[in-house]
């Protein structure tokens, strides 16, 4: 068998190289295109219970009662870390003003073996979905959180609270401040980030796009807008992902770049009310305390996240710092937001957020949710 010259056999070999690599680069693609197939169907899977919510719409129930209840919404990874705290909260209260929701991962029971507060027993949703950060799921579960709490009457205030939340006062203290006023607390401004894409419209306009914090407190015609939404969701649903990168490596790339991504906890209930011309009925600022870190050097912070509170540094000279707030500056809108509630001047802030163990022991220990102004005024 006559044998190829040895420069035609360095073509063939060569030709063969590249084939051998286009085919493993084939390879590799298809397996990245099937596990994204595979994790956006699992995700529109678990979303399904909470467009369901939406298609089976929420009647508008006037309330007729004495004794409107808060319903505390608790949006927890797994269990309530400071369970403890909330327990010797609620023993404060009238069992009659408020109730407890919990929206934890697929399959998770409070009982005596996973939370040290009876308040807390059987207090989980049964039909909790699996949340990822960034994705709508996170929007999704706080829709399903209200659409429990909506099922009573009772229920005229909803406070969406996180697993690291704690109550600066005490129950009577928040329970006045809350039901005397006759507009919702959502944290709402003008997006200086850009996150807003033309592909929301015409359904959501730019100059009706806002941006604010999650952790907001809504009187119950709110909350049923929320909940009975069935047009705005469903673009959050499609243009609001995560799309990270193929190499983990590469990450932190999008964690950086993330300002340019639709994060929908901080853009879904502020842009929903403001389409539905509900701006006048919000007090537009959070009740919900975030510290950040400004004076970290750009080259040193990856991602954007608040401060932690450790029993070093939730002392009194810090709690007491927090309650003296009054008014929060909009760097966007050039607006300075007096806090009110009722129409009357009140400290900004009822909760605070990012608390560890040994913070919430602190402000137990010490008698920091004590009430320390005057109640009378609402």
């Amino acid at each position: 068998m006559p044998r190829l010259p040895s420069s035609r056999r360095g073509v063939v070999w060569f030709r063969w190289k590249i084939l051998i690599t286009l085919s493993a680069a084939l390879c590799i693609l298809a397996l990245f295109s099937i596990n994204r197939h595979s994790i956006s169907t699992a995700t529109t899977t678990t979303l399904s219970s909470s467009l369901s919510v939406a298609r089976s719409r929420i009647p508008l129930v006037k309330y007729s009662g004495d004794r409107p209840k808060l319903a505390f919404l608790f949006l927890a990874r797994r269990d309530l870390p400071l369970d403890f705290l909330w327990d010797r909260f609620f023993k404060s209260a009238d069992h009659r003003n408020f109730s407890i929701y919990i929206h934890s991962i697929p399959g998770f029971v409070f009982d005596e073996s996973s939370t040290r507060s009876q308040f807390f027993y059987n207090r989980q949703l049964k039909n909790s979905i699996q949340v990822v950060w960034g994705e709508s799921s996170m929007i999704a579960a706080e829709r399903l959180l209200l659409a429990s709490a909506l099922e009573d009457p009772s229920n005229q205030r909803f406070v969406l609270l996180s697993d690291s939340c704690v109550p600066l006062y005490d129950f009577g203290y928040i329970y006045r401040y809350l039901v005397s006023s006759p507009k919702s607390f959502v944290d709402s401004f003008l997006d200086k980030d850009k996150r807003y894409t033309m592909k929301m419209f015409p359904v959501i306009r730019k100059e009706k796009w806002r941006k604010g914090s999650q952790w907001i407190s809504l009187i119950r015609s709110h909350a049923e807008v929320i909940v009975n939404d069935d047009t705005v969701f469903p673009v959050f649903q499609k243009f609001c992902k995560r799309s990270l990168p193929l190499d983990p490596r590469k990450n932190w790339l999008y964690l950086k770049k993330r300002r340019h991504n639709c994060i929908p906890d901080e853009h879904y209930v502020q842009t929903l009310l403001t389409m539905h011309g509900l701006e006048n009925e919000m007090e537009r600022r959070t009740v919900t305390y975030t510290t950040w870190n400004l004076s970290a050097k750009k080259a040193e912070v990856k991602s954007w996240h608040p401060l932690t509170f450790t029993s070093d540094n939730s002392g009194p000279e810090e709690i007491e710092g927090i309650k003296k707030i009054n008014h929060v500056y909009y760097e966007s809108e050039y607006r300075t937001e007096w806090c009110r509630a009722n129409s009357k001047p009140v400290p900004c802030f009822l909760f605070a957020r990012k608390f560890t163990r040994g913070a919430a022991m602190r402000l137990l220990s010490e008698g920091l949710l004590e009430s320390s102004i005057d109640t009378t005024t609402f």
